[in-house]
């Protein structure tokens, strides 16, 4: 069985071994403009799968018209070739032979634009990130810079891919080891080209978990420090490090990154999106978004719903783009 499978399943697509049930995980507006967001969900046997970007254009998410998707694995692409885009939660990062793309479970993406690339995508379960890898942190970046060895990376990827396509022709024992085996090899070999770990790795680390569980609770720091043990100048200090910015502007980042993900994606009104990101008054909601995005938030609404015109994305006329570490 493969990882492609969607909630609320309308109509099954296959392409090879990979399929997708085709439904709606959030609702849609009437004027048809709204984009929905399409939940994958992992269901491959042995924690790893492996396709290539030829085989991702045969699928709805590489497609002229790819959806939105919410995946709840890893997503770790190699480009060998050709130009192309992807967009993660907002900021719009190009695709060219060399660039390292991970998307972490989680992360709203969309391949906008892979027609001419060519690669590898590995997919895999959170729980075969190999212990310590370089650039595995859970809140890392999304594209690394281009590896030194650029030969060797590719040479793992396809190790690993030729590997897998022989475990699905054949299951042998221990498949599933070698497999994970050959990604932590992969994963190690582009070490070069991963951002170095943040130091107070772990108090960041804790922060970060926290405020994705709870920053619809609350919006201060303050409250996260007594929670984890550590002081909210520790916090700070380690976010700074992890993040370049301060254990506050992060979590108010957070909160304007799920406001963001529910106007442009849902179609929800304004006062809607102000209880689900925890703003009892729908007017200080209005006044904290349009401080820290620069526009209202039915302005940022309107948008964000508006047309992809030349290939990019709406946000990326919004001035999002990707700065490579």
């Amino acid at each position: 069985m493969s990882i492609w499978t969607l909630l609320s399943s309308v109509s099954t697509l296959r392409t090879g071994g990979l399929s997708e049930q085709v439904g709606s995980g959030l609702p849609m507006v009437k004027n048809g403009q709204q984009d929905d967001i399409r939940s994958l969900h992992y269901a491959a046997d042995g924690g790893v799968e492996v396709i290539t970007f030829p085989r991702l254009r045969a699928m709805p998410a590489g497609s002229g018209h790819p959806p939105l998707q919410r995946a709840d694995f890893h997503v770790l692409a190699i480009v060998d070739s050709g130009r192309g885009a992807v967009t993660v939660d907002f900021v719009h990062h190009r695709l060219e032979p060399g660039t390292i793309v991970w998307v972490r479970p989680g992360r709203v993406h969309r391949w906008d634009d892979v027609a001419d690339v060519d690669g590898t995508l590995v997919l895999f379960r959170p729980e075969s990130v190999p212990h310590g890898s370089p650039g595995a942190e859970p809140f890392g970046p999304v594209t690394w810079r281009p590896p030194e060895r650029p030969a060797l990376v590719r040479l793992a990827a396809e190790h690993l891919r030729r590997e897998y396509d022989a475990s699905r022709a054949q299951p042998i024992p221990g498949g599933t080891a070698i497999l994970r085996a050959l990604l932590e090899v992969l994963v190690l070999r582009a070490a070069d080209c991963a951002p170095p770990p943040p130091a107070g790795r772990e108090a960041f680390t804790a922060y970060a978990t926290a405020v994705e569980a709870h920053f619809a609770t609350s919006r201060e720091v303050a409250w996260y420090a007594r929670r984890l043990g550590y002081s909210p100048r520790t916090l700070s200090r380690a976010t700074q490090e992890a993040t370049g910015r301060s254990a506050k502007r992060f979590l108010d980042d957070r909160v304007v990154l799920e406001a963001k993900r529910l106007l442009a994606h849902t179609g929800i009104t304004v006062a809607e999106c102000a209880r689900r990101t925890g703003f009892d008054d729908p007017a200080n909601f209005s006044k904290f978004f349009r401080a820290r995005a620069g526009l209202t938030p039915g302005a940022f609404a309107t948008h964000a719903r508006m047309p992809a015109t030349n290939g990019l994305p709406p946000q990326k006329k919004l001035g999002q783009t990707s700065h490579k570490r």
